[in-house]
């Protein structure tokens, strides 16, 4: 019977890592189910999911983190059986833009916690604003929605948080 590992890595960014990742999995007969990864300021890292026989669990997780010495950090978790929305919830996703500054991740995610709006998957990124090269927020947020969810109060709370940063955030 196979179960579900995650891993998690972090380590200096070089050609090739994925690669070394992807050879351990495969030898010890694992199935590279899903990945994020992504570069950030020479680092490389990513979390993934591979499937794997019960059998070949602990020489996989050994191997794995056997490349701590290679100048990876790893972390390995048994995963969890599929964790699919509730029939009752609703998937939401959030555009947030504006002139970067402290504390617009934070605020949205307060808000969004107040109305357990659990976030499924974020990235955010700085670029340079087209005519006057200043830092620009940019995030994309997918998140759970409980079918209990006051829709208005959330909106209320979002163009508050809007307001108050000079963000733009969209829900949809």
């Amino acid at each position: 019977m196979n179960s579900s590992l995650v891993f998690t890595f972090l380590g200096q960014d070089r050609p090739g890592l994925v690669e070394r990742l992807a050879d351990i999995v495969s030898d010890h007969q694992g199935n590279w189910l899903e990945s994020r990864m992504t570069q950030l300021a020479g680092q490389f890292a990513g979390i993934v999911r591979v499937a794997v026989a019960e059998a070949d669990i602990d020489e996989l997780s050994n191997a794995l983190s056997s490349l701590n010495i290679e100048g990876l950090t790893i972390h390995i978790q048994p995963g969890a059986s599929s964790t699919a929305p509730s029939a009752n919830n609703k998937l939401c996703k959030l555009h947030i833009l504006g002139n970067d500054r402290p504390g617009i991740v934070r605020e949205v995610s307060r808000a969004l916690k107040q109305q357990q709006i659990n976030v499924i998957e974020m990235s955010s990124n700085i670029t340079s604003a087209a005519m006057s090269g200043d830092p620009l927020f940019e995030a994309h947020v997918s998140a759970e929605m409980p079918a209990a969810c006051d829709l208005d109060e959330l909106e209320d709370s979002l163009d508050q948080i809007a307001e108050q940063l000079s963000v733009d955030i969209v829900l949809s």
